[in-house]
């Protein structure tokens, strides 16, 4: 057995206890790992990665007014890029560490990271996924949405919806704070399986807000009661990746900045992203 991780919970000298010290540390007294007080968000913070939010949606929304067959992706790649620079924002990914364009499009068996190119023209049954981040007044929002072009096949429109369906399992788990990554993680992997298809184990979810990744690592699987304890102020992704097949993944050795994640069987994959804040109340979705 490996050691277990330390919990991170810290009381601040001097102020007295509040009811969200003694949640937490009475599941740090387990052993369970738990966040630390700088993974909290204060309520300005939360309303900045809120505007980065709807800036970040209104991306998207541009992409889905115009994405069609027959369009390259460089073409997609110019929409998020002026919407977002218009809006005052800036495209997070463009430029980091080495990405070179403004958003990711994923087209069938690319599983994340596809880089847009004037070479790939979007064809009658593609599948793809656009993935945004938003950089405004120095807060971060991230989201991704999955188009199909023109009619595709029976199995990939399923991939598409059951991929959507684990997004909205994984908010669902999250509907009242002091839940585990681990607990999101079981009910999506559970859900992806019953249809035969496989998450991806290699990528996952993630802490932003004030970066563009942060802690914690929000998994797509694993066990009940496992992974960091998601508690109110904490903003995070979920965006978990189904494959068709196989789980497994490989970066394409012909792509020259080494982003490009692919299957390992070369069959489709789909993915959905949203950037979310927990509360009292469970979580608040701050992307569309």
């Amino acid at each position: 057995m490996g050691k277990k991780k330390k919990a991170n919970w810290t009381l601040i000298p001097g102020q007295p206890l509040t009811e969200m010290d003694r949640r937490i540390l009475s599941f740090q007294e387990r052993g369970k790992l738990c966040p630390s007080r700088s993974m909290i968000k204060t309520p300005e913070q939360i309303e900045g990665i809120r505007r980065a939010g709807v800036l970040n949606t209104a991306v998207l929304d541009a992409v889905q007014e115009k994405i069609r067959e027959g369009m390259t992706t460089e073409e997609i790649d110019r929409i998020v890029y002026e919407t977002t620079t218009k809006g005052g924002g800036i495209p997070a990914p463009l430029n980091y560490e080495g990405f070179p364009k403004s958003c990711c499009t994923s087209i069938n068996e690319v599983v994340c990271h596809g880089i847009p190119s004037e070479d790939v023209v979007l064809e009658e049954g593609d599948i793809i996924n656009v993935d945004c981040t938003t950089i405004l007044d120095g807060y971060y929002a991230d989201a991704s949405r999955m188009f199909v072009i023109g009619r595709t096949t029976p199995k990939k429109q399923e991939l598409v919806d059951v991929a959507w369906e684990c997004l909205k399992i994984g908010e669902k788990v999250c509907s009242e704070p002091y839940v585990f990554v681990g607990d999101l993680g079981h009910a999506i992997e559970k859900h992806a399986h019953s249809h035969g298809f496989s998450v991806v184990r290699d990528l996952c979810g993630h802490g932003v807000g004030l970066e563009f990744h942060e802690e914690p690592d929000v998994e797509h699987r694993g066990a009940r009661g496992t992974g960091m304890l998601l508690v109110p102020g904490m903003t995070f992704t979920i965006e978990p990746m189904i494959n068709q097949g196989s789980w497994r993944v490989f970066i394409d050795e012909d792509d020259p900045y080494g982003w490009e994640v692919i299957t390992d069987d070369e069959l489709p994959s789909a993915q959905w992203e949203h950037t979310f804040v927990m509360t009292e109340n469970g979580v608040e979705r701050l992307t569309w």
